[in-house]
């Protein structure tokens, strides 16, 4: 199922480590991989900047606060490329975050594809997201959620849905991993005169 954490304010639960004695956990988790295609931070042209936000909304977030949340940039991103990608995330996720942090630069590859996408940092040592196209699928054609908003981006081109292979986030003090859960693609416009 597609992540209900779109058409909710509080994540699924689920069992495993964190809940006891029967009792459930609940939470989000997350690994996006970022690539700017185009755009501009004042003078500062963004094209091609890479970067990682890994985290957990946590069990409840009605009230716009979000447990942790991890950036990491690629090496290539400059300094004010940094500035502007920092300013737009605010916008991208207008909440508040219990913790927010940003880890030491690592490599950042990303591989989009409608068979297969593939995303890492650092190789995979650090984390890894493995897309590939659903075997429920009733033709090769990409499977497409739209007029969904996502986040705080008033327009997107659709969320291409694609289970993964892998999520993993390796690093840090909150590590998880998962395998055949929900993941997409998506490309999302946001301007700094939207409302």
């Amino acid at each position: 199922m597609f992540c209900q954490c779109y058409f909710n304010d509080k994540p699924a639960a689920h069992g495993g480590p964190e809940g006891h004695e029967g009792h459930s956990h609940a939470f989000c988790r997350f690994n996006n991989a970022f690539q700017v295609n185009h755009g501009r931070y004042g003078s500062v042209d963004l094209a091609g900047a890479k970067f990682w936000v890994a985290g957990d909304l946590g069990a409840e977030f009605a009230d716009g606060e979000m447990d942790w949340a991890v950036l990491t940039f690629d090496p290539s991103v400059t300094p004010e490329q940094r500035e502007g990608i920092a300013a737009m995330l605010g916008h991208l996720y207008p909440v508040k975050w219990k913790s927010f942090t940003t880890a030491p630069d690592a490599a950042i590859e990303w591989t989009p594809g409608t068979a297969r996408a593939e995303a890492r940092l650092g190789g995979g040592q650090l984390a890894e997201v493995v897309l590939e196209h659903p075997a429920t699928a009733m033709a090769s054609t990409p499977m497409i959620l739209s007029n969904l908003k996502y986040w705080g981006a008033p327009r997107n081109d659709g969320f291409v849905l694609m289970p993964n292979a892998v999520e993993a986030y390796r690093a840090g003090d909150n590590p998880f991993e998962f395998k055949g859960t929900n993941g997409f693609m998506i490309t999302v416009d946001l301007a700094s005169t939207d409302n």
